[in-house]
């Protein structure tokens, strides 16, 4: 019960330097939601600040909320070994708003910026190396979104008369999607 508490004071403190738009403890976590365009001040302001000192990007995430008002959230995890705490960063964004890369205030967010780009389609302003990170470089579409089909568009197999891997449109037989659940005895 302390522990709440000290964190909902803590969240209410956030609210007299940050611009937010809102807060919430959940779990004792601190959530903070931040627009966009105020990411990159905010994180400098909880890196840098003496009240807070988040020195550490512990991770970055992006989640797909399809049939929402905005499509996609970036969540940045903070630690700050100072004060042996942790806090949330939630940012919304549509599928054509681009989120500045925050690789200028903590370097490790490169790879966490790629990834999300690769598998979400999220594209981080002034990232200085944007390229595809987990899938291949002509793979077509973004795999952890939830629009995505399960099998992909493409087959990826090796040709015996070309000598070489190709590329094969999937067809998926209507016998592949019926399935028999007798069980023999």
């Amino acid at each position: 019960m302390f522990l709440s508490k000290q964190l909902l004071k803590r969240d209410l403190f956030y609210k007299g330097y940050l611009p937010l738009i809102s807060s919430k403890v959940t779990n004792n976590e601190v959530i903070l939601t931040v627009l966009h365009s105020n990411l990159i001040f905010s994180l400098k302001l909880l890196k840098k600040h003496a009240n807070f000192r988040f020195k550490i990007l512990s991770c970055i995430s992006g989640v797909d909320l399809l049939d929402q008002n905005y499509r996609f959230s970036v969540v940045y995890d903070l630690l700050s070994l100072t004060f042996n705490s942790r806090l949330r960063i939630k940012v919304f964004i549509n599928e054509a708003t681009a989120v500045l890369s925050i690789i200028y205030v903590y370097i490790n967010a490169n790879w966490w910026e790629r990834e999300i780009w690769d598998l979400y389609g999220i594209y981080f302003k002034r990232h200085n190396d944007m390229r595809r990170l987990l899938t291949d470089y002509g793979f077509d579409g973004y795999p952890m979104r939830k629009d995505f089909p399960l099998y992909g568009y493409l087959e990826v197999c090796y040709n015996e008369k070309k000598k070489r891997i190709t590329y094969e449109s999937i067809q998926l037989s209507q016998a592949f999607r019926n399935f028999s659940f007798e069980i023999s005895v």
